[in-house]
């Protein structure tokens, strides 16, 4: 996993997201498979994700999602993301309505026709409401803006996410800083928090 694709895994997971990167999509074609393309990211939210605190041993630790994201806690969120070290574009593969639905299939089955016009509204749209309430979007995560003036997905700057997750951490510092993590992005963090706090 490539660094940005690291960070930007440990930002959704701050804000609540179950993720899966790299995920590859295959195609058969007679008796072979090969790979069509990896999708970066795929995150799914429950509302209210993240808890509420308490105080018991495995009561956990409340963190506020990023206003960014746009996040609603009426709605299963699913997000469909790409990372980028550069301009926030698609690549050819995730604007290909197979791709898209192949992605989608991962958390579920859909009929063909609901399947089409869901993948059509996102693509056209950057959004579509799953028929069982689930928002999906399509995202990406860039060092700068699209370079096209007309796009229907969202974009986040990369620079954004990694200044969060540094105020988060400091935030928190007090309850996280014995952490133990085998998260790469997670653990510069920390270990930046710490140098920078033991070496004032």
């Amino acid at each position: 996993m490539d660094t940005a694709v690291a960070l930007v895994k440990t930002y959704l997971q701050a804000n609540g997201f179950f993720t899966v990167t790299e995920y590859p999509i295959l195609e058969s074609i007679g008796l072979t498979t090969r790979t069509v393309t990896d999708i970066d990211v795929l995150a799914l939210r429950f509302p209210g994700a993240g808890g509420l605190g308490s105080e018991a041993p495995t009561g956990g630790l409340r963190i506020e999602p990023d206003s960014a994201l746009g996040i609603s806690d009426e709605q299963i969120e699913l997000i469909i993301g790409e990372v980028k070290e550069g301009a926030a574009e698609l690549n050819k593969a995730a604007r290909d309505p197979a791709v898209v639905a192949a992605a989608l299939r991962r958390f579920g089955a859909l009929a063909p026709e609901v399947e089409k016009e869901l993948v059509r509204e996102l693509l056209d749209n950057g959004e579509a409401l799953h028929p069982a309430g689930i928002r999906v979007r399509q995202m990406v995560f860039a060092t700068k803006p699209p370079t096209r003036r007309n796009y229907s997905y969202l974009w986040m700057n990369i620079g954004d996410i990694a200044e969060w997750m540094q105020r988060t951490v400091q935030e928190h510092w007090d309850e996280i800083k014995m952490i133990q993590s085998k998260d790469p992005a997670l653990s510069f963090l920390l270990l930046f928090e710490k140098a920078r706090r033991e070496g004032d």
